[in-house]
């Protein structure tokens, strides 16, 4: 048991973050699971407000941990050092356990690898800061200790770290659009996301990038400005557009010759949570995206539009695109 005497009188929990330092989010879990007291009455509710002199008690309970499933694949690392480690997540991999999944996830090759995070709820943490969808590959950031797992946590929640998405969609959008739409779970399925009144803000902008040489089929660019499940398939499905291989928003294929979505977390950028360094990531498209893209267009002019700069520099000006 550990304590703490109040020096003036504010929220328990941003007193708590300030002797402890760590996230606010562990901090909340803390209190929630009742492991503080204030002047001996245990407290839940992380805005209490403690007083001058108040006496803050907390234990810290043990980690819980689960076992691993069996991890026989591996997965490629696109950067690494004693801080972050940027992975190609490939598809079909899901990124954190769940009663529903029998197989084994990212986190479980993340454990093999010894990437665990310190947690003070007793939660075991191994540096998830963002996720992909089991379907989709592409770029995602872990971070390997709890200063950067809150830094990074920071720069997505301020927009300061973000990914622009590479997709094949089913017909041409007419213009480069942007779509500002609010997403929640769609009421009539519950496996989908939909565009809901009352919802969570979404944005997204798309970007055409060559409509393909056989059939309707266009390559496009996508570029987040918040982070809802399944915000560019949702976007897309308001446009009346669907990603090749997405059969659970629209998406009707003529034969079973599509394995996947093809959709993938091209470009990761982010400020290094020690150096403070702008750094940017380039996930390799995995062969079974590329070979259909190469089949769509011209190979000559493929690495001019997949080039990282072209991409970027191909959404200055997206905020004033026409937005619906």
């Amino acid at each position: 048991m550990q304590t703490i005497v109040a020096t003036k009188s504010e929220r328990l929990d941003k007193l708590l973050q300030k002797s402890l330092y760590v996230s606010r989010n562990q901090i909340e879990q803390l209190i929630k699971k009742g492991y503080v007291s204030v002047n001996g009455k245990v407290v839940t509710k992380a805005g209490f407000k403690v007083q001058l002199e108040d006496i803050i008690e907390y234990s810290l309970p043990k980690v819980e941990k689960r076992e691993s499933e069996r991890v026989d694949f591996d997965v490629e690392v696109l950067y690494e050092d004693d801080d972050i480690m940027v992975i190609n997540k490939p598809s079909p991999l899901v990124v954190h356990p769940a009663p529903s999944v029998k197989e084994a996830t990212l986190v479980d090759w993340l454990r093999l690898k010894g990437v665990s995070l310190s947690t003070i709820s007793g939660d075991e943490r191994h540096g998830i800061v963002h996720r992909l969808d089991k379907e989709t590959s592409g770029a995602m950031v872990i971070a390997k200790n709890n200063e950067s797992h809150e830094k990074l946590s920071l720069q997505l929640q301020n927009k300061s770290m973000g990914r622009y998405y590479v997709a094949i969609i089913d017909y041409p959008l007419k213009e480069d659009i942007c779509v500002e739409k609010p997403i929640a779970r769609n009421p009539a399925n519950r496996l989908k996301m939909g565009i809901v009144s009352g919802g969570k803000y979404a944005k997204t902008a798309f970007k055409k990038l060559a409509v393909c040489k056989q059939g309707n089929f266009e390559l496009i660019a996508a570029k987040l400005y918040t982070g809802r499940t399944h915000q560019i398939r949702v976007h897309l499905s308001a446009l009346g557009r669907h990603i090749v291989g997405d059969s659970l928003y629209g998406f009707k294929s003529k034969n079973d010759t599509i394995r996947r979505i093809m959709l993938h977390a091209y470009i990761l950028y982010l400020n290094h949570p020690k150096s403070g360094e702008t750094l940017y990531f380039v996930a390799p498209f995995p062969e079974n995206i590329f070979s259909e893209i190469s089949m769509c267009i011209d190979k000559e002019k493929l690495h001019e539009i997949l080039d990282s700069n072209s991409l970027l520099n191909a959404f200055n000006g997206c905020d004033g695109w026409m937005c619906r």
